[in-house]
């Protein structure tokens, strides 16, 4: 019988299973052992690995010297860059993010390809020290401190210029004014004290915030 609406009731079957497996019960040993494969199989899979084309691994032995570092998140904020940005030659692809979880699920191998993530890092060829990020695919709740991690554990934060690029949806946006009057797309801001050059748009009012990734 279920015990709330929705849940998905398994019939027992013992179907398939010969007179040994039926004769051999679990012990609580067996039990704490499964549990902790399982574990470890599922931390591996929530696993965040960066990597640089210029490594054989994923981490740099000297930190990388960036000044301007933009993160585009979202498919919208991604499609921006492509669109505005990244059309020209003036760009090269330099690192990757590999992560799986339940909404994206990039390959394990090594290589540093545009088709093989959604999570792309490029720098600009004329300065190399100009990082763009052009980050596509959705990133968990339990992997977004490593993601921030990983990525700018890589990077020398001295004189660091971070710049947040996302989107949501007009309906999430809380004002007073009805939001069927508001010209859509707009764009608002948000800027740490440290930033003390001027704003290009007009500050995101109270009570909105920013979630997930772009939060982090």
């Amino acid at each position: 019988m279920a015990t709330f609406f929705g849940e998905v009731v398994v019939a027992p079957s013992r179907a398939g299973l010969d007179e040994e497996e039926e004769a051999r019960e679990e012990t609580p040993e067996d039990r704490e052992i499964r549990r902790e494969i399982e574990k470890k199989r599922y931390r591996r899979r929530r696993e965040v690995d960066v990597l640089w084309s210029w490594q054989a691994g994923g981490r740099a032995e000297e930190p990388l010297v960036c000044s301007s570092f933009v993160v585009a998140i979202g498919r919208n904020a991604a499609a921006f860059l492509s669109s505005f940005i990244l059309d020209s030659v003036c760009w090269e692809v330099v690192g990757v993010v590999k992560l799986w979880n339940e909404w994206c699920r990039t390959s394990s191998t090594t290589n540093v390809l545009p088709t093989d993530s959604f999570c792309l890092f490029y720098r600009l060829i004329s300065d190399p020290t100009v990082l763009l990020c052009q980050c596509s695919c959705y990133v968990a709740e339990d992997q977004q401190f490593q993601w921030l991690e990983k990525v700018f554990g890589c990077m020398q934060k001295k004189g660091l210029q971070v710049t947040i690029l996302s989107t949501c949806p007009v309906a999430d946006y809380k004002t007073q004014e009805s939001t069927l009057t508001l010209a859509s797309p707009f764009l608002k801001a948000l800027k740490t004290k440290e930033f003390q050059e001027e704003v290009c748009c007009p500050l995101l009012e109270q009570p909105n915030i920013v979630r997930d990734l772009p939060a982090a």
